[in-house]
């Protein structure tokens, strides 16, 4: 077996033609776990290059390694190509030619025919007996991908542009593009060096500072048996393993007692909870990875890549290790910040934290926001509560703000990082107020905190039932039912039960006991239809109480002869008023006996918007 490191050039160099077999499955990458990620790396390099190069140093840039791919190489035919049929490895391998495809393109259109030319050599084989052939490709994807991929290469033809190789190859194309004529990020920070620098610097990643280990089966009777073993046999090692092998060995080199860290530092790290995996974005990975990921994210104010976390503990942790005292330091620091990640899950849900786990990192699903979260509540920083407070209200203001009015999610991560990096510069007794200066600064659309003008005008017509999840619209009614109560002394202090579904006041099948007399015309019954699911038409109610409301009508004279739903004869405000004991059900009772009808909701949508942007509280000005 033939297992050595190749970039890109010693790959695709020459007339080599990698195919993927016609049954593999599909191109299933995509921008927010993969290309993404690829693509900051790739920046990462270019730039450490251009840096280089102004310094006026020789450009010694470490490879970015890529993973592996598993392959096997028929034996060559004279004036053919040199065919590989790749085993293991055909998302990377299909994504790397989409970005040195795309990034070509631009050099091309640039004017940089030179760097056009050299990456040209490594997507197409040139000859002209590979014309209109597959061949002419240095990759041929799976059966379902190829239509996408030959129009994504040749820019022509009817692809798919909702196809996922066609979105790769766009999504490549604009960020080279933008970083290669200088546009500022969402931070405004421009990209280093001249144009010509920096096409040079992409060009150089591209083809010679990329690392993948190829691994060639070629020759071997059990390729198959040798791919399942690369593949399938043996548990896997974590991250945090390699990490406390380097760790211990650090220790033993400096003369730290390793033996009391291993008790003290490291032991609860080796059970069961921490080696549990649990679900992360369409991953699984261990919760000590996991964590480990998150806190150096936290600490060197930067992204981590999940691939990356040892590499970069290491780099990170080397200088933290020169004596026995700082290395104690360190994993103390490391030690205090786990058992406060694991608290996490049983903050009490009363308090600002709980609230802010469950509504943010749980109900939003945005764990992203961890390595914030854990800076505030931190031992090592020592941020007051009142601090912590104010820095996790505005926060979870601007995420739901922006949840309620859809706006993209997109680099959440790296503006979570940009919050850090403001961190670190201010002291711990500023922290929640330079949060919350910092998010109101904001004016890109992917990071602007919506005001109060722009949620009132837009929120309470939105569509937001079937477009925001269930789960979501009840944390966010929830969160209005508790600030009703707070409003008078009188409301019992009691928790809302747990499992209260929604329910349309009006219902979705409005038509049967709701329609108006003469019946709505088509424009009209469109506008209701978006109408009933609105955030007022919406309240909470028990499941039991949710079956027996169904599509009735709202009054009992309307109800009279209806046996559906347990409760022959009653209207759906009856059932409401006799067995609701919520606020919200009680205002939408109190001055609607005879109706609810399209301008209620639009009201009562009025009415719930204000409180969300009371509960939410932005300010007006920082």
């Amino acid at each position: 077996m033939d297992a050595n490191p190749r970039s890109p050039r010693e790959l695709f160099e020459g007339k080599e033609h990698f195919e993927i077999p016609a049954f593999q499955r599909p191109y299933v990458w995509n921008e927010e776990d993969q290309w993404a990620p690829l693509w900051d790396d790739v920046v990462r390099v270019a730039e450490s290059y251009v840096s280089a190069k102004e310094s006026g140093a020789e450009p010694t840039i470490p490879q970015h390694f890529l993973g592996a791919v598993v392959f096997e190489t028929r034996p060559p035919i004279a004036g053919d190509v040199t065919r590989h049929e790749v085993i293991d490895g055909q998302q990377r391998m299909t994504t790397l030619q989409l970005l040195l495809d795309a990034v070509h393109e631009v050099v091309e259109e640039q004017g940089h025919e030179l760097h056009a030319e050299a990456l040209e050599d490594l997507i197409l084989n040139k000859s002209k007996a590979f014309a209109g052939k597959r061949e002419r490709f240095k990759l041929w994807p799976s059966q379902a991908d190829r239509l996408a991929f030959e129009a994504a290469m040749t820019s022509q033809g009817d692809g798919d542009s909702e196809h996922r190789v066609a979105e790769a190859h766009k999504f490549f194309r604009q960020e080279a593009k933008r970083w290669l004529t200088g546009k500022p990020d969402d931070d405004g920070i421009v990209p280093a060096g001249p144009e010509e620098l920096r096409v040079e610097a992409l060009s150089s990643t591209l083809q010679d500072r990329l690392t993948l280990i190829a691994i060639d089966l070629s020759g071997h009777d059990d390729s198959q048996l040798i791919f399942e073993t690369l593949n399938d046999r043996g548990t896997p090692l974590l991250k945090a393993d390699l990490i406390k092998n380097w760790v211990f060995r650090k220790g033993d080199t400096v003369g730290a007692d390793t033996g009391n860290w291993s008790i003290s530092y490291w032991a609860d790290f080796d059970t069961a909870w921490w080696r549990q995996e649990i679900k992360q974005g369409r991953l699984m990975r261990s919760r000590v990875d996991i964590f480990l990921q998150y806190w150096l994210t936290m600490r060197r104010q930067d992204e981590v890549k999940s691939d990356n976390v040892f590499r970069v503990f290491a780099e990170y942790a080397e200088p933290h290790m020169a004596s026995p005292l700082q290395a104690d330091n360190l994993l103390a620091e490391l030690r205090r910040d786990a058992d406060t990640y694991r608290s996490f899950a049983q903050l009490d849900q009363t308090t600002v934290e709980g609230r802010f786990y469950r509504r943010v990192v749980e109900t939003m699903e945005l764990a992203v926001v961890t390595p914030v979260f854990l800076w505030l509540l931190s031992e090592n920083h020592g941020v007051s509560a009142a601090q912590v407070r104010i820095g996790l209200a505005a926060m979870e203001s601007w995420v739901m703000r922006r949840a309620l009015l859809r706006l993209p999610t997109k680099d959440i991560n790296k503006f979570m990082v940009a919050v850090l990096k403001v961190l670190e510069s201010v002291g711990s007794d500023e922290a929640g107020d330079t949060i919350t200066s910092f998010l109101a600064e904001q004016t890109a659309e992917t990071r602007i905190w919506p005001t109060d003008s722009e949620m009132m005008a837009t929120l309470p017509e939105a569509k937001i039932y079937g477009l925001i999840t269930q789960g979501r619209i009840r944390v966010v009614l929830s969160a209005i039912e508790q600030h009703l109560r707070d409003q008078s002394s009188k409301y019992e202090a009691v928790p809302l039960p747990a499992g209260l579904e929604l329910e349309h006041i009006m219902p979705q099948g409005w038509r049967t006991h709701w329609d108006t007399d003469p019946p709505m015309n088509a424009e009209e019954a469109a506008g209701r239809d978006k109408r009933v699911n609105t955030i007022g038409n919406l309240t909470l109610v028990t499941k039991s109480l949710n079956g027996a409301l169904s599509n009735r009508p709202w009054t009992d004279s309307q109800a009279t002869g209806l046996k559906d739903g347990g409760q022959p004869g009653q209207g759906k405000r009856s059932l409401l008023d006799g067995f609701s004991l919520l606020v919200l059900n009680k205002e939408i009772l109190q001055d609607h006996e005879d109706s609810w009808d399209d301008n209620d909701i639009v009201s009562r949508s009025k009415h719930l918007v204000e409180a969300i942007c009371e509960i939410w509280h932005r300010p007006t000005a920082c």
